[in-house]
C-alpha cells in the first residue's frame, strides 16, 4: 500500500484511537473529533518521518503538540464558534483563549502525541515494512 491508501489508512488508526480516547475520557464524543483526531494522528506521523531519528523524541512531541493545538483552534473556531456546535468549551480552564484551547490539554496533546509518533511508527514498519523506529529522547 503506497501513497493516499497508506495515508488513509493511517487517518483511519487515528481517527479511531483518538475516538475511542475521547470517550473514554469524557463518556461522549462527535464525528467531527474522530475526523480531527485522524488528521492530526497524520500530522504527528508526517512530523516524524521528515525529521530525522536523531532528532530528539521529546522535541518531536512539542512540535505535535503545538500543530495539535493549532488544527483544534481552527476546528474550534469553525465547528464551534462559527457554527455553533459546542462540541468543547474551555472557557472555564486557565489559560484559555476563547474556550477552543487552553494550555492544560495543550501539556495533554504532548502526551498524547508520543503515543501517536510510536504508533504510527509501530504501524509503519509493521504493515508498510518501512524502518523498524529507532529514538532518541533527548
Amino acid at each position: 500500500m503506497k501513497g493516499l491508501g497508506k495515508v488513509f489508512f493511517l487517518f483511519l488508526a487515528g481517527a479511531m484511537v483518538y475516538g475511542i480516547i475521547e470517550i473514554l475520557w469524557r463518556g461522549r464524543t462527535h464525528w467531527t473529533m474522530a475526523v480531527l483526531g485522524g488528521i492530526c494522528f497524520v500530522i504527528c506521523g508526517g512530523v516524524n518521518e521528515y525529521l530525522s531519528w536523531e532528532t530528539p523524541l521529546l522535541l518531536q512531541c512539542l512540535i505535535c503538540a503545538i500543530l495539535i493545538t493549532a488544527a483544534e483552534l481552527a476546528a474550534g473556531m469553525v465547528l464551534n464558534v462559527r457554527m455553533g456546535l459546542a462540541i468543547w468549551d474551555y472557557s472555564e480552564l486557565p489559560f484559555q483563549y476563547q474556550g477552543q484551547i487552553c494550555l492544560g490539554y495543550s501539556c495533554l496533546w504532548y502526551l498524547l502525541s508520543l503515543a501517536a509518533i510510536l504508533l504510527d511508527d509501530w504501524i509503519r514498519w509493521r504493515f508498510f515494512g518501512e524502518e523498524k523506529p529507532q529514538y532518541h529522547m533527548v
